[in-house]
């Protein structure tokens, strides 16, 4: 064999192994795959996910076509279709420095959400998520412990998603206060405190149909197309988000005062949902124009609901009578 021959196979032989390592370089993370593989690849789709610090823990999991909170209240859809296109699409930004990682959250005693996603029975992916300011995306996470620290987001989306790690099960729950058909009603009651003369009754029988009273009294003389479509409001109406945060102190206070409005609707299955509304504080000291404080009596927690959601139940009296 002539060198020329001995050198082309030599070269091709070199060729060819340069080409490999470049396929396999390109196939692995800048950071390394351990360190850096954040997003999640199901087979099929993710069925559960679960998030704890320190004592606190909260389990996400689909049963059947429904997903639950804690094996108990169903979860609001939008907020799990956001969570698993954070799990499957979410990349690294940024790596972070180990000084960066000591002063942001070694320092200030940032816990550390550890999350673990499963399909079916199995974890596909388990990491850690440190919340912080310090960051546009909310978030510095670590594969473990001991791995190098980076900043995570989700192309396409540049807002916090730090922030959607959460273990306090209510907000994952749907924000609605009512959601009812008219044939699920017998009857609402409105109260209004501040303007008493304002306040009414509808109910529902099935010998008269709708009777409209001032809580005492049968009136006549109503609009039947007015209270038709009244009773279409309570179709869907939903809150801003949950208030956690009130103190017991102003819970107190909160309670021991009349609500500005209370809204009383029987089911004709027996159920009863009262909602009380309350003025909110705003920030200057005077009461909020955009926004409520309501509670229902079936759990003990505030939230905050819009005015433009809750207006078309808060109806006057009159609003029944054509002009």
């Amino acid at each position: 064999m002539n060198r020329i021959v001995v050198r082309n196979i030599l070269l091709f032989t070199v060729l060819i192994l340069i080409l490999v390592l470049v396929s396999f370089l390109r196939g692995r993370s800048p950071f390394g795959n351990k360190n850096s593989s954040f997003a999640s690849e199901p087979k099929e789709q993710i069925t559960k996910i679960e998030f704890s610090s320190r004592k606190e823990k909260l389990v996400l999991q689909k049963e059947g076509e429904e997903w639950l909170v804690n094996s108990t209240y169903p979860a609001r859809k939008s907020s799990i279709l956001f969570m698993i296109r954070i799990l499957t699409e979410m990349k690294i930004k940024s790596p972070v420095s180990p000084e960066l990682f000591r002063e942001e959250i070694s320092v200030k005693e940032i816990p550390a959400v550890r999350v673990k996603v499963f399909e079916r029975n199995r974890i596909i992916k388990t990491f850690l998520v440190y919340k912080t300011r310090s960051n546009v995306y909310g978030n510095i996470m670590k594969m473990n412990e001991l791995a190098k620290p980076f900043i995570v987001y989700v192309p396409g989306f540049d807002g916090d998603i730090g922030s959607g790690f959460i273990l306090n099960e209510l907000v994952w729950q749907p924000n609605t206060v009512f959601n009812l058909l008219p044939s699920e009603i017998s009857s609402v009651t409105l109260e209004n405190f501040a303007d008493t003369s304002s306040s009414f009754s509808i109910t529902q029988t099935e010998e008269q149909g709708y009777i409209l009273s001032d809580l005492r009294t049968r009136l006549s003389g109503w609009d039947s197309s007015r209270i038709r479509r009244y009773l279409s409001y309570l179709t869907f109406i939903q809150f801003e988000k949950w208030e956690p945060d009130i103190s017991d102190e102003e819970r107190h206070k909160i309670e021991s005062g009349k609500p500005a409005y209370k809204i009383q609707v029987q089911r004709t299955n027996g159920d009863n949902i009262v909602l009380s509304l309350w003025q909110r504080p705003g920030e200057s000291g005077t009461a909020d124009s955009d926004r409520m404080l309501g509670k229902t009596e079936t759990r003990d927690d505030f939230f905050i609901i819009k005015y433009f959601d809750i207006d078309p139940l808060l109806k006057k009296r009159s609003y029944f009578f054509s002009e």
